[in-house]
């Protein structure tokens, strides 16, 4: 059962119709049971993200990923079992990425749609992209996930290639949809390049304010913190990727303006792809004079997202920003971590004791509730701070009035 792959045009997003899938983990001598729970549980949050239900999840434990069925041949088949007691499912999603031949071999032996890691994240930044300047970028991510795999998908004309160098048929479709893709790929970077001249110029024109941009993993709140330092109304939901074409506000501390922007937000094995079509995007980022990380706190993993967004920033060359941690949700981190018999001088140690290991680990930060609005005063005091400096090291011989 092959892939049905129209070339060119954007495919059907997840989101049209509630589907009802099943979740599929890895687990290998790197990843433990627990950490492959919490992977699969963002992974249901991706698939929710994208419309889809989850039924059950399955993991498996192997050295290494089997080369043709990815679980192995006694997985696929438990799976298979419980697909045909359950006809309302039609979608398995793997947490990691498959080869062409991979995807083939299981649609065939799971007579459903099959979707790994970096697919479901394609589909949503398609259903999300809004200008066209994102929507190119996507394609472009689609396109060259695309152009590797185009060999599995045609297995289906195995039968029609010829001998030794399997020539024939299959073979010539393959390399006809190989050139259109490539082309389709040159076309979708030369349109990008025009859209990144025009951006460099808008970047130009606003050259002379500070600018300040909030990074993170998804999903910490940094909409909702740009709603509020800057007054706007930018889309907050309380799924991935909510953002991901930039927003720019300017705005004034006192008398002082900066501009801060708001970014797409990282995930742990974001596609390749994926970075390299947003760079533009982020170049934003790149050329931002602070940056601030917003962290959800109250997640258990918040540590391992904050190593995901430092090696993406790394990716992008801008791990050297001046960076400001401002650790969100800390009423949610209080209901979940602290019990409610704790006196309040216990829970203010506590804290105490929590910053100042945050700090000793990630650097200088702060501690906020952006919907409670909790020590937002003391996040404006240290990016007045901060923005201050900064303009000094850009204006060393300049008065200014603030």
């Amino acid at each position: 059962m092959a892939k049905d792959w129209t070339l060119g045009e954007k495919s059907a997003s997840l989101k049209k119709e509630t589907e009802h899938a099943v979740l599929v983990g890895l687990i290998t001598p790197d990843v433990t049971e627990t950490q492959a729970q919490e992977y699969l549980d963002e992974l249901e949050f991706l698939a929710m993200t994208a419309g889809a239900e989850t039924m059950r999840r399955f993991t498996q434990r192997l050295q290494h990923p089997e080369h043709t069925s990815f679980i192995g041949k006694g997985k696929v088949e438990e799976i298979r079992l419980y697909l045909e007691r359950h006809e309302e499912i039609n979608m398995v999603i793997f947490d990691d990425d498959l080869t062409g031949k991979q995807t083939n071999h299981l649609e065939e032996a799971l007579k459903v749609k099959i979707v790994d890691r970096s697919s479901l994240i394609l589909d949503i930044f398609a259903n999300r992209a809004q200008t066209a300047q994102a929507k190119a970028q996507v394609e472009l991510a689609q396109m060259k996930y695309l152009l590797p795999r185009l060999r599995g998908l045609w297995t289906h004309l195995e039968r029609q290639r010829g001998g030794i160098g399997m020539r024939g048929p299959g073979e010539t479709q393959i390399e006809t949809d190989r050139r259109i893709v490539q082309q389709r790929i040159k076309n979708l970077e030369e349109r990008l390049k025009d859209i990144d001249r025009q951006s460099q110029t808008q970047r130009k024109t606003r050259g002379e304010l500070i600018r300040v941009s909030l990074v993170g993993y998804t999903n910490v709140g940094k909409s909702t913190l740009m709603n509020l330092i800057s007054k706007s109304t930018v889309l907050e939901e309380n799924k991935l990727f909510a953002t991901l074409d930039t927003t720019v506000r300017k705005v004034v501390f006192g008398t002082m303006p900066f501009l801060l922007s708001d970014t797409v937000g990282f995930i742990r094995k974001l596609p390749h792809h994926l970075v390299e079509s947003f760079k533009s995007t982020l170049d934003e980022v790149r050329e931002s004079d602070l940056l601030l990380h917003v962290v959800d706190l109250a997640h258990p993993q918040c540590e391992d997202h904050i190593r995901t967004v430092q090696s993406t920033l790394k990716d992008i060359g801008a791990a050297d920003k001046p960076t400001l941690m401002v650790f969100n949700k800390i009423d949610l981190y209080r209901e979940r971590f602290f019990d409610d018999l704790l006196d309040a001088a216990t829970r203010r140690e506590l804290e105490a004791e929590l910053r100042e290991r945050l700090r000793n680990t990630f650097g200088e930060n702060v501690f906020i509730s952006a919907r409670s609005r909790e020590g937002i005063e003391e996040l404006r005091e240290r990016m007045t701070r901060l923005i201050k400096e900064a303009y000094v090291i850009r204006y060393p011989h300049q008065v200014k009035s603030w």
